[in-house]
């Protein structure tokens, strides 16, 4: 008798272990599925991004995030009597798109930093604008799952950034400092460039204790 109850609990032990490792499972690929289909998007985007202008209007959902409209500093085809706007990604505007061979990075960099957009994709935080004149800051996530600036901590001095803005230049960056620093430090961000541009990509570190940041500049 004592044999039967003991194989019984060994019985209900199995089976809770076996759907634990069924639901594991589960979440680990539908995980894996989620981060795939973000990682197609953006780089689909970004490989078919020549810099073009198209036609359009933000959407509704970017409106309510930031609270106001996003494309009212523009002066585009709407004031001048041309037919172009800012292109955009998932209803954001769009500055351009940055690409990092050295993690398999590809994606838009969008023109706001709201808490819609960079759950998104990376965003523009500060500067003078991309491959302009001075430093321009862009911040991402960091997820620890591979998306978007989730690999920032493999990337090593000498790693190659390419930006393309929104007139179709692309410019090849080199990364040439990589530190940590606390949450509210923005000393860096009016530094001297020397008359050129700079890249600077800010993200959380993995214990989200600090920022881990890296400077890049034009070859």
């Amino acid at each position: 008798m004592f044999e039967s109850k003991y194989s019984k609990v060994l019985t209900v032990i199995l089976v809770i272990v076996i759907v634990a490792i069924v639901g594991l499972l589960g979440f680990l690929a539908y995980e894996y599925y989620q981060n795939y289909i973000v990682s197609k998007d953006t780089a689909e985007f970004v490989d078919n991004f020549q810099g073009d202008v198209t036609d359009g209007q933000p959407t509704d959902e970017e409106v309510a995030d930031t609270g106001e409209n996003p494309f009212d500093q523009i002066q585009d085809a709407t004031t001048t009597g041309s037919s172009t706007q800012r292109k955009t990604y998932k209803g954001f505007g769009v500055l351009g798109t940055m690409e990092i061979p050295a993690t398999n990075f590809k994606y838009p960099v969008l023109e706001k930093v709201t808490k819609k957009s960079i759950e998104t994709a990376v965003a523009f935080l500060y500067g003078s604008g991309l491959n302009q004149t001075g430093n321009s800051v862009i911040i991402g996530h960091n997820y620890r799952n591979g998306l978007f600036f989730s690999n920032n901590k493999k990337l090593n001095i000498g790693d190659k950034i390419y930006v393309t803005d929104n007139s179709g230049n692309k410019v090849t960056y080199t990364i040439y400092n990589k530190f940590e620093t606390t949450a509210e430090d923005t000393s860096f961000y009016q530094r001297d460039t020397g008359g050129k541009p700079e890249i600077t990509l800010s993200t959380c570190t993995d214990d989200s204790s600090a920022r881990l940041i890296i400077f890049a500049r034009p070859e």
